[in-house]
């Protein structure tokens, strides 16, 4: 009789703990893909975290990835593909696509406050991440700021700088005058012309199609940087990583 009344009890004893409601549980994030390591940068700062992406980081141009049979599976399970648009892999791919248009997601890849700002708001609004890419987006803006700040403090916003096209934006951003650009096509005539002239006293390549060699060789007297816009990894914070890596090469 003890034996039993000890057992009462205890079963008594543990009811209230599995009458308490379960806490519940956060709904988990979309499934998402990105093309490269770059719209993959862009879904992080529009607040998603460890994004995998389809293109090695490590190719010099990864838009030009061929993709592979379970490339397209990873595509075609996920209910989001983030894409530029300008990627082989779009046309390569045609029908082998299973994916309505609303998952879809195609951004505009450059490295502007202003479109940065814009793309991780459209990611955001379709993840429910609004919040977390707030806090991100600010973040990467005070890395550009950084630059533009330390560009005044040296007085850099002087040097006349002759920049590939897909790279101005961050150098607008940082506040070099930009007198002419070039790219991403090979360098015409004119353009060398234009540079030999004198007075480029900073020439910003890009190295995912760099083309701006030969200008040194009519305009020894200017200074070459490369530019990356494909970042070297995934993961959180790549894209300021990069960009910031970008901004040091403006002052070695």
């Amino acid at each position: 009789m003890k034996k039993w009344s000890i057992c009462f009890l205890l079963l008594i004893a543990s009811v209230p703990l599995f009458a308490q409601a379960m806490p519940e549980q956060a709904a988990a994030p979309p499934a998402i893909v990105a093309s490269t390591s770059w719209t993959a940068a862009f879904a992080d700062i529009g607040g998603l975290d460890d994004v995998p992406f389809i293109a090695p980081a490590n190719l010099i141009h990864p838009p030009e990835y061929e993709i592979i049979v379970s490339d397209v599976l990873k595509i075609n399970n996920a209910q989001y593909f983030i894409y530029a648009g300008y990627e082989r892999m779009m046309q390569s791919m045609g029908s082998s696509i299973k994916k309505n248009e609303a998952s879809l997601v195609k951004i505009n890849t450059n490295n502007s406050i202003e479109n940065v700002r814009e793309q991780a708001q459209l990611i955001a609004s379709l993840t429910g991440t609004q919040a977390e890419s707030d806090k991100r987006v600010e973040q990467y803006v005070q890395v550009v700021e950084k630059g533009a700040e330390k560009v005044r403090q040296q007085g850099m916003y002087r040097l006349k700088v002759y920049c590939h096209s897909m790279q101005v934006y961050l150098a607008k951003d940082l506040g070099l005058f930009v007198a002419g650009t070039f790219g991403p096509g090979p360098l015409t005539a004119a353009q060398i012309a234009e540079v030999a002239k004198g007075g480029y006293n900073l020439i910003i390549d890009n190295v995912h199609n760099p083309i701006a060699k030969p200008l040194l060789e009519v305009s020894p007297g200017s200074r070459l940087v490369v530019w990356r816009n494909f970042p070297e990894r995934g993961g959180r914070g790549s894209l300021a990583e990069m960009v910031g890596a970008n901004i040091e090469e403006l002052f070695r």
